[in-house]
């Protein structure tokens, strides 16, 4: 197969971490092609999305003493072409959040692609209606007691209500703009005053979950069946986990209660095309669903022996 990667310039990828990585390394060692481009090269031409596609070559990386090494280079690039996406058998979709306005329209260009000949992942429609946020409003026995508003009077009776609450932008990463509010906070008014955008900007916000300093779970979905899954643990004075500001990683088991949360939200998944997909858990608890660039897979694989983008690829074949 053709399989063309929609990805951030690929030198600022990290080769041991990014999970768009594994795949390609996945696609190349069960003999697939594999290229790459990204958004703003994206066309339509003759009603058509063309793109700049760059063939890609990948030395993988190897495990060293329980940590991934990258040769140096880790890639090589071929020659690129403009042409048409129709040539492709699979386009991934993994540029990284947050969802811009940009974002959005690269999703309704490859709209256009007939998925009986070019299979987008994710689905780009699922995409648009999946904030990841918000789509774990469709889940209402899954997810901790949650509030989305822009409405500074609505926080404050629900921050009393709960003493203390989780404040989340509807379209931040990594956790980006997560804050942790806590009844009797001098800061509270500013704090709701910036993340609302003065009241014109809806935010979620969440009971707090003791049990998130335990760690918050990230588990992979594949088409709906859970393949893996790794905890994120905050470390020194930090409530976020997540990986990107420096929560710490290690091996965690699928409980019963989450096996049901996976049995939850699959046909909804299975519906909307979101065949990738990563879902947040923190003490038994749905909190996120990722949908646009999930991470994880590195880490799984470190800690478990496995590999999940061999798992991804072979189920796209």
């Amino acid at each position: 197969m053709n399989i063309a990667f929609i990805i951030d310039p690929i030198a600022t990828l990290d080769p041991t971490h990014d999970s768009s990585v594994a795949m390609m390394e996945a696609a190349q060692h069960r003999g697939h092609t594999v290229w790459i481009t990204t958004m703003g090269s994206l066309t339509i031409k003759t009603g058509s999305p063309w793109a700049q596609l760059t063939p890609v070559t990948l030395d993988p990386v190897q495990l060293v003493a329980g940590h991934w090494h990258a040769p140096d280079p880790w890639y090589r690039l071929g020659q690129t072409v403009f042409q048409s996406l129709t040539t492709m058998d699979v386009v991934m979709m993994r540029q990284d959040p947050p969802v811009t306005i940009p974002y959005l329209y690269v999703t309704q260009i490859l709209d256009l692609l007939d998925p009986s000949q070019t299979l987008v992942i994710n689905r780009p429609r699922g995409v648009q209606a999946a904030n990841e946020k918000l789509y774990a409003l469709n889940f209402p026995d899954a997810i901790p007691t949650t509030i989305v508003t822009a409405s500074k009077a609505v926080i404050l009776d629900f921050l009393a209500e709960q003493g203390s609450v989780v404040l989340k932008p509807l379209a931040g990463k990594g956790g980006e703009g997560i804050l942790f509010l806590q009844e009797g906070d001098r800061n509270t008014n500013s704090l709701i005053e910036i993340s609302t955008q003065w009241g014109t900007m809806p935010i979620m916000l969440q009971q707090y979950l003791p049990a998130a300093t335990e760690g918050d779970k990230r588990i992979i979905l594949l088409d709906g069946k859970a393949i893996g899954a790794v905890n994120r643990i905050p470390t020194g004075s930090d409530f976020r986990g997540n990986m990107a500001v420096g929560g710490r990683v290690a091996t965690v088991d699928i409980t019963p209660r989450e096996q049901d949360i996976c049995a939850m939200v699959a046909p909804r998944l299975q519906a909307d095309g979101l065949y990738f997909v990563g879902l947040d858990v923190i003490g038994g608890h749905l909190t996120e669903v990722n949908v646009t660039s999930p991470t994880g897979i590195r880490e799984i694989d470190r800690l478990n022996g496995v590999s999940l983008g061999d798992q991804v690829i072979a189920g796209l074949e």
